[in-house]
């Protein structure tokens, strides 16, 4: 139990610093929310080394923490809607095991920004955003590979040595 929690602890750590890392970052493709999905990484390893209920206890507290940290209630909300949204995802398409540690990835990626767009529609009450959908697909799927091509490489690498945790 103790391990476990360790684990827990430090892959909330590891994706704090990476929000924080991400917030830091200027990207700037003319559409809001474009990210490199550096805190997806430890979400992943979570929800393929601990399972779903861990990886949404750690995506929940991250956002959270990240939110009152360098973001604002709005930023929040979106974060929580496409966090939310990507990590259902990701838990129906590993459970399927049809798709590689990759494959789950991007499609959290896509998911995640799916989400954020379909809450700023709701919010905004502007059908127009939906138009920022494309270039979110393909910075999604982009992301995806590269997060899912390091989670697995973390995964493998974890399960070897620490036996599960």
């Amino acid at each position: 139990m103790a391990k476990k929690a360790a684990y827990m602890g430090m892959l909330t750590a590891l994706a704090f610093v990476f929000s924080y890392i991400e917030s830091l970052l200027p990207i700037n493709l003319g559409i809001p929310g474009v990210k490199l999905g550096l805190a997806n990484l430890v979400v992943i390893v979570a929800l393929y080394t601990m399972g779903v209920r861990a990886a949404f206890t750690l995506s929940l507290v991250r956002i959270v923490l990240a939110g009152f940290t360098f973001g604002s209630p709005a930023s929040m909300i979106y974060s929580l809607a496409g966090g939310m949204l990507s990590l259902a995802v990701m838990a129906v398409a590993r459970k399927a095991q049809v798709f590689s540690a990759t494959g789950v990835s991007v499609l959290g990626g896509v998911s995640h920004n799916v989400g954020q767009i379909f809450v700023a529609i709701l919010v905004m009450e502007n059908t127009s955003l939906a138009y920022y959908l494309p270039v979110l697909v393909l910075s999604g799927t982009a992301a995806g590979v590269l997060v899912g091509i390091l989670a697995a490489v973390l995964v493998k690498r974890l399960k070897k040595g620490i036996g599960g945790y």
